[in-house]
């Protein structure tokens, strides 16, 4: 069990790589399958291509990690309904949960790696045209008149429930009541001419379609938005956003019945080495080791990070008061009809 070994492999990765593994007689074709959220294809495929060769250098078995990406409250459901995942991560606890829930996950899983089970942090900044024509600087600018603001389905997206959840702190957390934060996100929601159902489509409708004026991204995703604009896009970072903690686990039932614990273990505690460290901050995502997210410190501006749970008991309870069905988002938001 992780909880049990977890620190203790993750030395061993750390001091010897991966010798606590001992090569196996014959070796073995194993297949892990991550699976994550929207934006992190880039960032698991780089991961994947460090670790497979070293894991199979010190056990002596041909790996393969595939991966699946979509809206995370999706991916989920894909896990609850089925899909055969080894390890998840997805964009927050409440996703985790609900496979947890299910009976797939032990309780507890986000204890049994270290820093609560992140490996990384990240959080939500602005993509404006160049020269940032609308003069998009904080969150009211977001419901100026003329402004058109891209953001995923809070139901379907790890980016879009964060939003929600950011939009509300930037009014409660400054002086504003929760009436205000209602009229605030009620005004906002207007604002979005399309909801896609995950953080890459909403990438394609503002980058690829043109379509609005200020896309509230996750960090790592602006960063590539603006790089592969060439010079067309800026990023703004609000005074204010919420601190992102997308967790990673394993599926345990999965693992267990696959028989690909070792590898699955393995591929989570690499994620606290310095090298995989190194790699996290590379794709612009808020490395746990703190002397490494200081190293890369002119990466990641200094701004007001909250946490969820200074606008709700947690992300849970959270969820359940903003998101889920009956929530304050169902209560504000009337789709547009063509």
């Amino acid at each position: 069990m992780i909880r049990r070994f977890g620190i203790f492999i993750a030395l061993l990765v750390v001091l010897t790589g991966f010798a606590g593994f001992t090569s196996p007689a014959s070796a073995e074709e194993l297949v892990l399958l991550n699976v994550s959220y929207d934006p992190t294809r880039e960032l698991w495929k780089d991961i994947n291509a460090h670790f497979i060769p070293l894991y199979e250098k010190e056990t002596g078995n041909k790996l393969t990690i595939d991966q699946s990406h979509g809206g995370s409250s999706s991916q989920a459901r894909a896990v609850i309904d089925g899909l055969d995942a080894d390890v998840v991560t997805l964009a927050s606890a409440i996703d985790t949960d609900a496979i947890s829930k299910k009976g797939l996950i032990k309780e507890g899983w986000v204890d049994e790696l270290p820093n609560r089970s992140l490996p990384y942090t990240s959080t939500l900044v602005f993509v404006v045209r160049k020269g940032n024509p609308k003069g998009v600087k904080d969150w009211p600018d977001l419901v100026k008149q003329g402004v058109e603001v891209i953001t995923p389905n809070p139901k379907t997206s790890g980016n879009g429930y964060l939003t929600f959840f950011d939009a509300w702190g930037s009014v409660v957390l400054r002086g504003g009541s929760e009436q205000d934060a209602v009229n605030y996100v009620t005004e906002l929601y207007k604002h979005v001419p399309v909801l896609d159902s995950g953080a890459r489509g909403s990438t394609t409708t503002f980058v690829q379609k043109g379509i609005g004026d200020v896309h509230i991204a996750w960090e790592n995703e602006a960063h590539l938005e603006v790089e592969e604009a060439k010079g067309q896009l800026e990023i703004i970072y609000p005074p204010i956003s919420i601190q992102a903690e997308p967790h990673v686990t394993i599926v345990d039932v999965n693992v267990d019945r696959k028989g690909t614990r070792p590898a699955a273990e393995a591929y989570l505690n690499y994620l606290y080495t310095d090298e995989a460290q190194e790699i996290i901050a590379k794709h612009f995502y808020r490395p746990s080791n703190q002397a490494i997210l200081k190293k890369h410190a002119a990466t990641f501006p200094d701004i007001k990070l909250f946490n969820i749970t200074e606008i709700a008991e947690s992300f849970q309870d959270a969820h359940k008061k903003f998101i889920a069905d009956g929530g304050v988002f169902d209560s504000i938001y009337k789709p547009k009809v063509n």
